[in-house]
């Protein structure tokens, strides 16, 4: 059986949600060396200073000596089995000259700073350090996510927003709380005060993911508060991504992948796992998948909703000019096997893009162009038109006035022809018909009885014509 079939095989008995434990980075241990300001866990030389204005709840795990200890107003140490203090003078020569050691300020640490927590899809895989990749956004519990602080430490951290916080269930010191009254009771207690402060609290109980094609996050409603604790480095590549719920541009690639119904979010994710990034070559890639809403656009122009998509982030760890090739390299092999055998694990159809300005829809996007910018001079044709109309009906656009054409009928009854027997226009004078005394008389020729047989009928003027006449033959 080939590794394809081995993996095809294998991701069958994968879970449907894809919901993540989400663990608390940071915590106020007196042993972790980072919470004070020298650097080191205070010895038996050492004077122990917590602020007198500070609230903090501080976890003890082994036995300390030191020469004394200043205690904060508000404050608690929790002891774990076996942990407790000796106070002493000196006397311990590999603990130096003695300092004064201070317990570094936990009051600023949030919530919404994707930078202190991490992921995972297991609590096997938290426990051993196995992390999942992720947006920004998504890397802030989301509401389906277990959200663990770890067993052996106490924190403090600021909850503040603009309304409840939902997540589906918190760990606290071992404890799981999954009901809402439960969790309420310990954060009214003295150490759910000092371990949760803000404006808003936590509220826990809510639903797992049940959709098999995975769940949108929802927490681009907290963007702002997520994205202000976020700094973005300076980028080198072509043409920098916006992902899909990242707080940065990046240099890399994204798939955006269509998807049925019988499609699994966590079956995917593992796919693309072992049959890609398990590579020699690929190991330095980091992949986030993610179920977004994708805007979609008439032409790639005009909004006219949005679809859920799958969408696959990757990044490697180059820069400069190279930074993005080689996640460009994982984003074509992702296609290609959506092209071949996507139809066998639920989706339907992808296409990439990457940093580098490459993309799977080039050509499809040159014939595209052209099409949108006909489409937007017809689009600009129609505005200037209906701009034009509106000023013409408030009549602050006239049209000038076309200059008159005389129909026929006008010109004919306008005429001095008109009916039979009014004036006629004579045109020329015709010396013969018109003036007969400019000719010399002859009787009979020009005589009265001559111009008498001049007659006018509705079809034109008929005169008798001297020539040839038959009196004058006869005469």
């Amino acid at each position: 059986m080939s590794r394809r079939h081995n993996v095809l095989l294998f991701l069958c008995f994968l879970p449907f949600a894809n919901a993540l434990y989400k663990q608390w980075i940071p915590d106020t241990n007196f042993d972790n060396a980072t919470n004070w300001d020298k650097g080191s866990v205070p010895c038996s030389n050492d004077q122990v200073v917590f602020s007198a204005q500070r609230k903090v709840s501080v976890y003890v795990e082994t036995a300390h000596t030191i020469t004394g200890m200043s205690l904060p107003v508000d404050g608690e140490l929790i002891l774990a089995s076996g942990a407790g203090f000796t106070v002493r003078e000196g006397g311990d020569p590999g603990c130096g000259s003695g300092v004064t050691a201070n317990f570094k300020d936990s009051e600023s640490l949030k919530w919404f700073d994707p930078s202190l927590w991490v992921a995972a899809t297991t609590i096997d895989d938290l426990h051993s350090g196995t992390y999942q990749f992720s947006v920004h956004e998504e890397s802030v519990p989301c509401q389906y996510d277990d959200v663990v602080f770890r067993e052996t430490t106490s924190f403090r951290v600021d909850v503040s927003s603009g309304h409840d916080v939902p997540v589906k269930s918190v760990s606290v010191l071992g404890k799981k709380f999954t009901s809402s009254s439960e969790f309420s009771q310990y954060l009214s207690s003295n150490s759910g005060k000092l371990q949760f402060h803000g404006s808003s609290s936590l509220k826990v109980g809510g639903s797992g993911c049940n959709d098999i094609t995975g769940c949108i996050c929802e927490n681009s409603g907290n963007r702002d508060k997520i994205c202000s604790n976020v700094k973005c480095d300076s980028l080198e590549c072509k043409k920098p991504l916006h992902p899909v719920g990242h707080c940065c541009d990046i240099c890399g690639a994204i798939v955006n992948v269509q998807f049925s119904s019988n499609f699994n979010f966590e079956s995917y994710r593992q796919r693309l796992q072992h049959l890609f990034l398990s590579q020699h070559k690929y190991e330095s890639i980091r992949m986030a998948l993610s179920k977004v809403l994708k805007e979609q656009r008439l032409l790639q122009v005009i909004p006219f909703g949005a679809t859920q998509e799958i969408q696959v982030l990757l990044l490697d760890q180059k820069t400069g000019p190279e930074a993005g090739k080689l996640a460009e390299a994982v984003a074509r092999d992702i296609v290609q096997d959506v092209h071949n055998h996507g139809l066998n694990f639920g989706t339907t159809s992808a296409e990439f893009e990457a940093s580098s300005g490459a993309s799977s829809s080039e050509a499809a996007g040159n014939s595209t162009g052209v099409v949108v910018g006909a489409v937007l001079g017809s689009l600009l044709v129609v505005c200037l038109l209906v701009i034009v109309v509106i000023l013409y009906r408030r009549g602050i656009v006239r049209i000038p006035k076309m200059p008159s054409i005389p129909s026929f009928s006008k010109r004919k009854n306008s005429s001095d022809i008109g009916e039979l027997g009014g004036p006629l226009d004579h045109g020329f004078d015709n010396p013969i018909f018109d003036k007969p005394t400019m000719m010399p008389e002859e009787p009979g020729l020009y005589g009265t009885e001559m111009i008498s047989s001049i007659t006018l009928t509705k079809s034109g003027v008929h005169f008798v014509n001297p020539v040839y006449d038959e009196t004058n033959f006869d005469a």
